[in-house]
């Protein structure tokens, strides 16, 4: 019997994670019985009551994991090793805000089944605010002008990743992975499903401007060669500007 790995990221989620696990397991033993499953969630160093609902839920369910992290890694890369960390046939990567739907796990599943060892889940709708979701639009297009690796549209990470990729990014050295990127790059042959995005159950999410940017910036960094160039031409611009100001100060005194 075939397993399936839900990989739950989460950072101070303790009004959503019972409620996730309630509805995954429902889903698994209803819909994908003919699977055996875990449920492993990657707690990013929650400062609420996350860890402790984890580890009651470990204590009372045998097929719940939790790996705690020591610190707060970013939302970029708690998911990437929550991933590798995952021993399933296939792994699914979930996220513990609700706004993913769990109803596409079986969705992915068929896919799989069919042989496709990527499945990315791609936003065509989202509930979320819609001057982020324009934003991220305007960023993905931006991104395409300067990047030579085509990069997912509206693609958070959500999807459905074969044991075999698995084993490539487990090869990976990277110290600060950017999984979107990663999956754009090696899963070339990847199959792309569309959904709409949905509200938070609860809570307030983690991602804030400062996040955002980060996250855009490590993206830039890691699959462009645009933002080195324009670095790299910022700098020349000051170092000229200093060597003009200094000859002129230097005319001045003489």
């Amino acid at each position: 019997m075939k397993k399936i790995s839900i990989v739950i990221p989460c950072w101070n989620e303790e009004e959503n994670i019972p409620h996730l696990y309630e509805a995954v397991t429902k889903l698994m033993e209803e819909q994908l019985s003919a699977y055996r499953y875990e449920i492993l969630f990657v707690d990013n160093k929650s400062t609420d009551n996350s860890r402790l609902l984890l580890r009651e839920l470990c204590g009372k369910d045998k097929r719940v994991k939790a790996i705690f992290n020591r610190v707060n890694c970013g939302p970029n890369t708690n998911p990437f090793f929550g991933l590798r960390e995952s021993d399933g046939d296939c792994s699914v990567l979930l996220y513990a805000d609700f706004q993913e739907p769990i109803e596409m796990i079986p969705v992915m599943v068929r896919q799989w089944e069919r042989g496709h060892k990527v499945v990315c889940m791609v936003k065509t709708r989202s509930k979320e605010n819609k001057l982020v979701y324009f934003l991220r639009g305007v960023y993905y297009k931006v991104f395409k002008m300067m990047s030579d690796v085509s990069q997912i549209r509206q693609f958070t990470g959500f999807g459905l990743y074969d044991r075999s990729f698995i084993e490539v990014i487990r090869k990976l050295e990277d110290p600060t992975p950017f999984l979107k990127g990663i999956v754009a790059e090696y899963a070339p042959d990847r199959i792309e499903i569309p959904y709409e995005q949905q509200r938070r159950r609860a809570g307030k999410s983690s991602l804030n401007f400062i996040r955002y940017y980060d996250s855009a910036m490590l993206s830039f960094t890691s699959y462009t060669k645009g933002g080195l160039r324009v670095a790299s031409f910022g700098g020349f611009i000051i170092a000229a500007m200093s060597f003009i100001i200094g000859v002129v100060y230097l005319i001045q005194e003489v």
